[in-house]
């Protein structure tokens, strides 16, 4: 590890939200000018909408973050073209950030398990890149991965199957669970990534035994920084290490040198025996039943979300509240349409996003704009009254007099004083 150069930083949910903008100006801080930042597209590969997700990537980089994205495009091992694959080892080898996120985490091994991706996204990061690993792509780059959909949707019995281990092959053992603190069943416990506490019990203690656990809440990152040897948490939430029930949480701002993240690892072990997590050929099975089931998918819901997007931050910026508003309750309407229209959970989830955004720059917008009155309303009071000394001074005595009543009925009260006139506010909003 102690070659190792660049950073990790896994996200629970929000990566492309606003609470991760400036989490990304950070990472990308130290790329170099020659190095290319990347999205690579295949979690989401066998998705009718795949293409969408890497745009809407492309453009939050662009519009949000200010940096120039390309898209990394190898949607199945199955599909990807010789041409295609050179021309995306290219890209890796020149690659300094690669975001990687929504999706299906078994796809996404499936497709990259046994590629020379996987390498080079190493390569990257021992060279002193960034590697950004979001929900889907979080669960999938630990030693283990858990099938969510399999389990969640399809109904397949609790189980792990074998992850990519970038994290292993960097020298961290781990298994990554974002959406540590998912709460969307409303009336059943979709914590810990959409299984709840009981089948999350039932999992954990399938790992095997020193195979420590890293929960990452949503719209939070936990950073792995291999130079400095540290970890640390930005964003909204908590990041949880756990071990046989037992927890250890930090929050943002925290930094934690690798050796007390080991530390706590081997502080939570226990010596009841574990069974070995359940893998081989069922899995493929479930993996094929996850992508006729999410082929399911209206691709027109995330259209409409990214229209609504569009024109709720062209609103933002030419501060109308009304339309914002607006996009805001259209928002809640798409979503719960999709619930009962049975669309994609993570397709709602991050629809789920785009809306929390929404609220929080609405909140931020109305706060820009209500910190600016002050200042506007104090200089168009001083205008005022230089127009009024102007008038004065020009002996327009019933002009100077009209700006004094319209300040009066405004409830300003204006005293002429041997300093120059002053002013200030009647108690009552209302001049006597």
């Amino acid at each position: 590890m102690a070659n190792v150069k660049g950073t990790v930083a896994l996200i629970g949910s929000g990566e492309l939200s606003g609470t991760m903008v400036e989490t990304h100006k950070r990472l990308l801080s130290n790329l170099k000018p020659q190095e290319l930042v990347l999205f690579l597209d295949t979690p989401a590969g066998f998705q009718e909408n795949a293409d969408l997700l890497a745009k809407r990537a492309v453009d939050y980089f662009k519009r949000q973050v200010l940096q120039r994205m390309e898209v990394a495009s190898y949607k199945s091992a199955e599909a990807a073209k010789s041409d295609q694959t050179k021309i995306l080892f290219q890209q890796l080898s020149k690659a300094g950030y690669l975001l990687i996120g929504p999706g299906s985490p078994t796809y996404i091994v499936r497709q990259l398990k046994d590629s020379p991706i996987t390498t080079l996204i190493g390569t990257m990061v021992n060279r002193g890149g960034s590697l950004v690993a979001a929900s889907a792509a979080a669960l999938s780059v630990g030693a283990f991965t858990l099938p969510v959909y399999e389990i969640y949707k399809v109904g397949e019995p609790v189980h792990w199957v074998e992850g990519l281990n970038i994290l292993g092959n960097l020298g961290i053992n781990l298994v990554v669970i974002p959406h540590w603190n998912n709460a969307e069943g409303g009336n059943h416990d979709t914590r810990f990534c959409y299984m709840g506490e009981n089948r999350f019990q039932v999992l954990e203690a399938m790992l095997p035994s020193g195979t420590a656990i890293l929960g990452i809440d949503e719209h939070t990152a936990c950073i792995l920084d291999f130079a400095t040897e540290k970890a640390t948490i930005d964003g909204l939430g908590q990041v949880t290490i756990r071990n046989r029930g037992r927890e250890k949480k930090y929050v943002r701002g925290d930094s934690i040198p690798f050796e007390l993240i080991k530390a706590d690892f081997t502080a939570f072990l226990s010596d009841g025996a574990v069974t070995e997590a359940k893998g081989g050929s069922k899995n493929n099975k479930s993996q094929t039943l996850v992508k006729k089931e999410e082929g399911k998918t209206k691709p027109d819901f995330w259209d409409k979300m990214h229209d609504l997007e569009g024109t709720f931050h062209q609103a933002l910026e030419e501060k109308n509240i009304a339309v914002m508003i607006q996009q805001i309750l259209e928002a809640d309407r798409l979503l719960w349409q999709a619930q009962l229209d049975l669309e994609n959970p993570e397709f709602i989830s991050q629809g789920r996003e785009l809306f929390r955004e929404m609220i929080v720059l609405s909140g931020i917008g109305l706060d820009q704009t209500i910190s600016m009155i002050p200042t506007l309303f104090s200089k168009l009071v001083n205008e005022l009254i230089k127009q009024r000394d102007i008038f004065r001074h020009e002996k327009r005595w019933t002009e100077a007099d009209q700006i004094r009543q319209y300040l009066h009925k405004s409830g300003i009260v204006l005293e002429d004083t041997e300093e120059g006139p002053k002013w200030y506010l009647h108690k009552n909003g209302q001049a006597d």
